[in-house]
């Protein structure tokens, strides 16, 4: 039978009760003289059986040999009489089939007694039921009772008036008085302006309670909450459930009401959720202001009405936290939220928590002028070269305690928590209740007074603690990202300066986006005569480690590229330079130090342009040939031998020369740029290829282009270096060459071709110093070296003088003595000129040097 059934069944008079159990009359001699029709179901005697026997025919004086239930064992009865239960005699009955039961029986004089009546007159009546009768009722009174007077659910009886009529103890509890003192009270009076927060149901109790009358359907788990009369001005949270009473004929006889009181344990799953929040949202970059913007916003409006975040400059620049008096450090403003309305963002803190435009994750702050002071800040003590305004917290206030002591510092609604982390403080979070109330005008929970509790409190401690965790991270990163930047800017041209040979382009796009540096390099370097190197190259990795080697070939590429070495020369002795196995160092305990040098693998493609002669000779280690697009759009990838990667040894690189129509475009770039894991390399170059194809667009169009479609979204697994040159001529008009025979008469005739030339140029300002130089390098040519001679100006963005001999001996400086009569005129030359060098051909040598051109308009 079910629950409900069995309540709608159930008859509240007791298993002893006159009208329900076995019912015997007897006399003073306790004899049968009474039986009723319950006597003779329970024991199958007929009254015609039992009248005028003894009591005892029926009944033992103690259990013959039976065990009493659990429940009445250990319950004898007052003196030697049979053992009690609830107050009652057990006894063994014997059935008229001959079965022993076990019954309670309690006895009621009749008024007179014996000494009134006679003989067989009625002296008292027997009433019997079964024990196991007897136990089920007591335990229903029982649970009866104890939801009345022990039950912490409260229960609640209102009438169809919606009045209420009855309630248990712990109802009283929460209404703070005895029933008497509130019977007949209506809901709304009892807990004031209270609403149900479960969506699809009235929100008043009245309503919920007239719906439960009306329909008859009960309404389970609501959530409701109100100010019990017992704790005025605090919130709690009930559950509660409300069905209707009816009589037995069906008609309403009210409503009856439960409620638990689920404040603390709401209170308990709304911290877990508010921490489970906190671990999903923040941090979620490494930047200390989106951190910060995070933790206001987890925290507003649910735990405070305003949260502000205060950091240390050293957290916000990434520099390590100075040694001082923490209540001494100087704190910048990073984020600011309140519930009653959207704070105003600050400088350089975007509204979304996200960091100022044109400012990446982690990079330091740029300076901007210091903002005005807020109303709800001091005014600053000084200009802030951050975007931040900073805050000055005089001595007193919470925030200086808690800066003074390290600790949290609870103060009249407001609990500040230092940030710490690594054993230093990174800042203060300062959580403010105000009034208590969110931006909606509602209490901020359900147990949100204006002050914190031990669990707050403990709560904003965690909080405070991820926050400084992520905050100390985005600190490391950007303290680590602004190492690896300038390292970076270190190891890769800043920009590219105008040369008169070409005209450049670039994009640069490493792999490792958090450290932003990688492997590739490219480079543009000034060579003598107007003519440039152009480099590209990969080393094998990502990050620090393979831009560190990156750097020492780059760098070594430079070195020689100054000597003038043709590309694969050059290539020859980068090769081995970089198999060349590092120096083994014991370390002070004796043992090996590891080396990192990361050299196998890297490629390497160098070009060198004349602009003269639009001659271009390349090479290449184990790298992609260039792009070669025409003056009509044609493009092309020559046939480059490919030559070993650098760092194998032993195996020749091939150079090739090839003549560039002025107005021609030149890309070197990384296999990066059309190597994908979604297309094959072909594709990628056939890609590169359409887009360079476009002679209307500019260079930096052209990069743009690139990038965009062979590197979607600017990442890559690989890094990228993409250079692009486009080539010009310079005409007959800038340059000036002849050929003179070597002998002493070659010296006057250079000095008379030299000044005619100059003095067409408008450079006779020029002519004294030059007619020195071309006098010195002529006769030194003559002397020492064989002919024919070469002599060439060039007028670029310097004054270049160039002679060519057929010797392969560098002539070098030297002092010369007091009493020498020679050895001094290539000292001389050096005075006079900006830079002189000498770089060998196949059939010599070249000596060049280069002066600066006068002003304009003084020649």
């Amino acid at each position: 039978m079910s629950a409900a059934s069995t309540a709608e069944s159930a008859d509240f008079r007791g298993p002893l009760d006159v009208t329900r159990a076995a019912t015997v009359v007897l006399d003073a001699d306790s004899t049968v003289i009474g039986w009723s029709p319950a006597a003779a179901e329970l024991l199958g005697y007929d009254p015609s059986d039992a009248l005028g026997r003894p009591l005892t025919a029926f009944l033992s004086v103690r259990p013959a040999g039976g065990v009493l239930p659990a429940e009445a064992a250990g319950t004898p009865g007052p003196g030697p009489g049979p053992p009690s239960l609830f107050g009652n005699e057990i006894h063994v009955a014997r059935t008229r089939d001959g079965r022993e039961l076990l019954v309670a029986t309690a006895t009621c004089p009749l008024p007179g007694g014996a000494g009134v009546r006679g003989p067989g007159a009625p002296d008292r009546i027997l009433v019997a039921a079964e024990v196991e009768a007897l136990l089920h009722w007591e335990s229903r009174l029982a649970l009866l009772q104890g939801l009345a007077t022990q039950s912490p659910v409260g229960l609640a009886i209102y009438d169809t008036d919606l009045r209420l009529s009855w309630s248990n103890t712990a109802y009283e509890r929460e209404m703070g008085q005895p029933l008497a003192a509130f019977r007949g009270k209506r809901a709304e009076e009892l807990y004031g302006a209270g609403s149900f927060v479960t969506p699809g149901y009235p929100h008043t109790l009245a309503g919920v309670m007239r719906q439960v009358l009306d329909t008859g359907e009960p309404v389970l788990d609501l959530h409701f909450r109100g100010q019990p009369p017992s704790d005025p001005g605090r919130d709690h949270l009930w559950s509660c459930a409300y069905y209707r009473l009816e009589d037995s004929h069906g008609h309403a006889l009210g409503v009856c009401e439960d409620a638990f009181d689920i404040t603390d344990r709401y209170r308990v799953q709304e911290r877990l959720a508010l921490l489970v929040e906190a671990g999903r949202r923040i941090g979620t970059v490494l930047d200390v202001a989106t951190t910060a913007e995070e933790i206001a916003a987890v925290a507003v409006p649910d735990f405070a009405v305003t949260v502000r975040v205060d950091v240390t400059r050293a957290a916000v620049t990434g520099e390590t936290a100075a040694v001082g008096s923490p209540a001494d450090m100087s704190l910048l403003r990073v984020a600011e939220r309140s519930a009653r309305g959207s704070a105003t963002p600050d400088p350089g803190v975007a509204e979304a928590g996200q960091p100022e435009a044109g400012r990446s994750p982690g990079e330091p702050p740029q300076p901007s002028p210091p903002p005005q002071p807020s109303p709800s800040l001091p005014a600053p003590p000084s200009p802030s070269p951050y975007p931040y305004p900073p805050v000055a917290y005089p001595p007193g206030s919470p925030q200086h305690r808690s800066l003074s002591s390290g600790g949290l510092v609870l103060d009249e609604g407001t609990l500040v928590v230092p940030l710490r982390a690594g054993g230093g403080i990174l800042g203060l979070v300062t959580f403010d209740r105000g009034a208590g109330l969110g931006a909606s005008g509602r209490p901020l929970g359900p147990d949100r007074a204006t002050t914190f509790d031990n669990g707050e409190v403990a709560l904003a401690d965690e909080l405070a603690a991820r926050a400084a965790v992520c905050i100390d991270n985005a600190r490391r990163y950007t303290r680590e990202r602004t190492a690896s930047l300038a390292l970076q800017r270190q190891l890769l041209p800043h920009r590219l300066p105008p040369r008169s040979a070409v005209e450049t382009a670039y994009r640069y796009l490493p792999a490792d986006d958090v450290t932003g540096v990688g492997g590739d390099w490219f480079d543009v370097i000034p060579l003598s005569g107007t003519r440039v190197g152009l480099v590209v190259g990969d080393v094998v990795g990502h990050g620090l480690r393979a831009a560190a080697t990156m750097g020492r070939l780059r760098t070594s590429v430079r070195a020689f590229a100054q000597l003038d070495m043709a590309p694969d020369e050059l290539l020859t002795r980068l090769d081995d330079l970089v198999g060349q196995p590092a120096e083994e160092r014991p370390d002070p305990y004796g043992g090996p130090v590891e080396t990192y040098d990361v050299t196998t693998g890297a490629t390497c493609l160098y070009v060198v342009y004349d602009p003269v002669s639009r001659r271009c000779v390349m090479a290449r280690a184990g790298h992609l040939p260039p792009a070669i697009v025409g003056p009509g759009g044609q493009v092309s990838f020559p046939d480059l031998p490919a030559g070993p990667p650098l760092g194998l040894g032993g195996l020749p690189f091939e150079s090739m020369e090839i003549d560039l129509p002025v107005d021609s475009l030149l890309a070197l770039f990384t296999d990066g740029l059309v190597e994908a894991r979604d297309h094959d390399i072909g594709r990628g170059l056939d890609t590169l290829g359409r887009v360079l194809g476009d002679r209307t667009a500019s260079l930096e169009e052209l990069c743009d282009r690139t990038v965009s479609e062979l590197v979607p979204g600017g990442t890559s697994t690989d890094d990228t270096a993409l250079l692009l040159v486009r080539t010009r001529e310079l005409d007959a008009e800038r340059v000036a060459d002849w050929e003179l025979t070597a002998e002493p008469l070659s010296v006057g005739r250079a000095r008379e071709l030299t000044t005619g030339q100059l003095e067409a140029w408008g450079l006779e300002e020029l002519v004294f110093a030059t007619q020195l130089v071309v006098s010195e390098l002529v006769t030194n040519a003559v002397r020492y070296a064989g002919g024919p001679l070469g002599l060439r100006l060039i007028r670029d963005r310097t004054l270049v003088c160039e002679v060519a001999d057929t010797g392969h001996t560098s002539p070098h400086l030297r002092h010369s003595e007091a009493d020498d009569e020679g050895g001094r005129g290539l000292f001389i030359v050096a005075q006079l000129v900006q830079r002189w060098g000498t770089r060998y051909t196949p059939t010599g040598k070249t000596i060049w040097t280069e002066q600066t051109l006068p002003p304009a308009g003084t020649g």
